[in-house]
């Protein structure tokens, strides 16, 4: 049995689909008070973690549950490192007691963004310069100090049909307007849930544990996503590349955010689809 935490979000719905299509059984949890199919298990309390996996001593633990506002994170670091690092680490520790398998889903945020080359998994983590960033590479820090059977996988510029996104965004504001200013020189790479979910399911059954890089084939920016995005639904919205100094955000984003994927290839796990191919399938 697979327990999923945020099951509710928008990578947890795509796992837990992609499991139910599977015929695997699964538990989902979320911190929600909203009517779900899930259970309710708050992370961050460690005795009702420890409690739950306790009682249903789950084969892996794949976890999706995360603080993801970065530029609130600023104003909440506090709440953010609660969930992202405590959280992760009590989920960790309780998966160790019962010698379950974890799958953490971490960032890009947890690289300095210099440079222009792929990031690889193992590359030195510096000038981490967001709360968010920060928390997330101290969850990576807690699976590892905890346990033996992990995953590590990073990802960037998450889409998917539950929840808010950057292609959410961008196909409202075409409703409205005739131009439109997106950054372009942030580079990196979209993240399908959908493809995603196949990935991490995969993954729970190969115990060919290690750090993975996980997003969609290719790099753009994001004013090339949007332009993208506008041509795939045939908008004339116009797209106007700028720097990101003429779009200040309150957390700063990495400007290089491309991941190498030759972790994925040494372990023989199939790549995602173009990231033009997935918001093809998206948008349809």
């Amino acid at each position: 049995m697979i327990l999923v935490t945020g099951a509710a979000g928008q990578l947890g719905t795509d796992v837990m689909a992609e499991l139910s299509k599977r015929q695997i059984k699964a538990i989902g949890v979320d911190k929600t008070d909203e009517p779900s199919p899930c259970l309710r298990l708050d992370i961050t309390d460690a005795d009702a973690v420890s409690a739950f996996i306790s009682e249903y001593r789950p084969q892996s633990v794949i976890h999706c549950a995360a603080y993801t506002a970065v530029d609130k994170a600023e104003d909440e670091a506090e709440l953010c490192f609660k969930v992202n690092a405590t959280g992760t680490e009590n989920i960790a520790k309780a998966c160790r007691d019962i010698d379950a398998e974890m799958i953490y889903i971490s960032t890009d945020y947890v690289f300095g963004g210099e440079g222009d080359t792929p990031y690889e998994t193992d590359a030195v983590k510096t000038s981490i310069s967001s709360a968010y960033g920060m928390s997330k590479l101290a969850g990576e820090e807690a699976v590892m100090k905890y346990l033996n059977k992990h995953y590590i996988v990073r990802i960037s510029w998450v889409f998917g049909e539950n929840g808010s996104n950057f292609v959410k965004t961008m196909l409202r504001l075409a409703e409205t307007k005739t131009e439109i200013n997106v950054v372009c020189d942030q580079i990196g790479s979209p993240t399908y849930t959908q493809d995603l979910a196949v990935l991490l399911c995969d993954m729970a059954m190969s115990e060919k544990f290690g750090a993975y890089h996980a997003t969609n084939e290719g790099f753009c920016s994001w004013a090339e996503f949007a332009a993208e995005i506008m041509k795939q639904i045939g908008s004339d919205c116009i797209i106007n590349p700028i720097p990101a100094e003429l779009y200040p955000t309150k957390a700063t984003r990495p400007k290089n955010s491309r991941l190498s994927k030759s972790s994925l290839d040494k372990s023989s796990f199939s790549r995602l689809p173009t990231w033009q191919n997935a918001l093809k399938r998206y948008l349809s």
